[in-house]
């Protein structure tokens, strides 16, 4: 569903110097999966997702998303997928509803109001559905950028950081989501910096430092690369810098 080949993502720092964000990452992920994008703060786990989602230009390497390449057909990989970032970036102004049913028009979902009332009840989002956003707290608002994404019922999901600012009921129910989205049959690449939410749902693991891929398997493989019984300490071990 999703196929990431010798991806290369540089910055230019200076008129004379480039950072390299990503270098030659590939990975694949299967319908149904979901596949754990792990590494330290800046090891381009959010730059790989922002690439996948068309919003930001690889400097090389392919992308394809549920057999859509991304460098030709940039709109039909937008069709295909859905990307809930670590940011809400919601307007103050609109309530969860006018967010949701404007975005299921978009992409034209054939009921808005009905799939809109619907996926905001999933997610316990009914009781402030007509709150402006402006208003929400932070876990109120990670409900609402969820529903906004899954409304048009994407075959491929992208989510970096998806519990940021819940609280343990509000964690548990966007886990179970994760995980009924990928028995579902969509491909789910999720990143995460708490190592108990990715082993509770996650089928692989990828793990980044500096850009490469320097694990991959199930957890039970990463942690024998590790050397490790245990993913936090394996997750320590693998993303440490080299010596």
């Amino acid at each position: 569903m999703i196929e990431v080949t010798d991806l290369v993502k540089r910055f230019r720092k200076s008129w004379s110097e480039e950072m390299t964000a990503v270098d030659s990452l590939s990975f694949k992920v299967q319908p149904g999966e979901v596949y754990g994008l792990l590494g330290a703060n800046g090891a381009g786990k959010t730059t790989t997702l922002r690439i996948l989602a068309t919003l930001l230009e690889p400097t090389s390497g392919t992308v394809t998303v549920a057999g859509v390449d991304r460098a030709s057909d940039p709109l039909g990989v937008r069709r295909k997928l859905a990307y809930v970032p670590a940011e809400a970036g919601l307007p103050d102004r609109l309530t969860p509803t006018e967010v949701v049913r404007l975005f299921a028009r978009i992409q034209g979902v054939a009921d808005p109001k009905a799939a809109t009332a619907k996926l905001l009840d999933r997610l316990g989002a009914t009781s402030y559905a007509d709150t402006p956003c402006g208003d929400l707290s932070t876990g109120m608002k990670r409900r609402v950028v969820l529903a906004r994404a899954l409304v048009h019922e994407p075959a491929a999901l992208l989510l970096d950081e998806p519990t940021d600012g819940l609280d343990v009921p509000g964690r548990r129910d966007v886990l179970g989501l994760v995980r009924e989205q990928a028995e579902a049959g969509r491909a789910i690449v999720i990143s995460s910096h708490i190592m108990s939410e990715v082993e509770r749902v996650v089928d692989r693991v990828g793990v980044m430092r500096t850009g490469r891929m320097v694990a991959e398997g199930t957890l039970e493989e990463v942690k024998t690369i590790a050397g490790s019984d245990n993913l936090d300490d394996a997750f320590v071990s693998l993303v440490e810098p080299e010596t």
